[in-house]
């Protein structure tokens, strides 16, 4: 394994546990703050609106590499 593929799996495997922890971070935030299912719908997806920026950055930066 080279350099380069181990620093970009270990990127999109410290990305992925960086979203996870933000799910439970927003999960206890909802609670906490009795939002209810509205507000935590509502907070859930501007987290996955930036998870799914992200993604859809990599796999174009990998169709543009081809």
């Amino acid at each position: 394994m080279t350099e380069a593929q181990f620093s970009e799996y270990g990127f999109f495997i410290g990305v992925g546990g960086l979203c996870a922890l933000m799910v439970f971070i927003v999960f206890k935030l909802a609670k906490d703050s009795k939002a209810g299912r509205f507000g935590t719908i509502i907070l859930l997806v501007g987290l996955v609106m930036g998870v799914v920026g992200f993604l859809v950055k990599g796999i174009l930066s990998l169709l543009l590499e081809k």
